[in-house]
């Protein structure tokens, strides 16, 4: 299964995508690197960063969509880096976000800056809205986060003690 770069992983093959930021501070390579994930399939992005965290890339995105005539969809969704959502009601929404956008024929890429913390939080809460046990979805997390090529210097995923946490505890209300 292809991906847009090393940094990023298959939760869903051709569903859902995890990874890092997916563009840059320098204009040709954020258009570069957008392009390598429509090149891949992806139409809808989930971004966990908070605004002023990175540069804004959803102009460009919808611009490049506009001119391959791909309907690209882009949703922001924040979450504090290296922290968990405050509010559970935030991560239900983030988690009905992804599946309504699977739901209706999407490829969903989910991330945040680095795609290791608040992104592995969301996916393995996901995993979880799938179906499996806290700890199940973080044993899958860990055999899906070997594909990153930062998993050599990052060995986990997600980051933080209380991340972990949040995943083993999440339940849907």
């Amino acid at each position: 299964m292809r991906r847009p770069h090393e940094n990023t992983y298959w939760v869903e093959p051709n569903r859902l995508l995890a990874g890092e930021y997916p563009s840059s501070h320098r204009r040709e390579l954020a258009t570069t690197r957008l392009q390598s994930y429509l090149d891949c399939g992806i139409t809808d992005f989930i971004d966990l960063t908070t605004p002023g965290e990175l540069d804004p890339y959803q102009k460009l995105l919808e611009k490049l969509g506009r001119e391959q005539r791909i309907e690209i969809g882009y949703q922001r969704l924040s979450i504090v880096d290296k922290d968990v959502p405050d509010d559970p009601a935030l991560m239900g929404q983030i988690l009905d976000e992804i599946d309504h956008r699977i739901d209706r024929g999407g490829t969903v890429y989910v991330h945040c800056w680095g795609g290791i913390g608040r992104t592995g939080t969301v996916i393995g809460c996901y995993l979880v809205r799938q179906g499996l046990t806290g700890d199940s979805a973080l044993s899958q997390l860990a055999r899906l986060w070997p594909q990153m090529e930062k998993s050599a210097w990052y060995l986990t995923t997600p980051e933080t003690p209380a991340q972990f946490d949040y995943v083993r505890g999440w339940r849907e209300r």
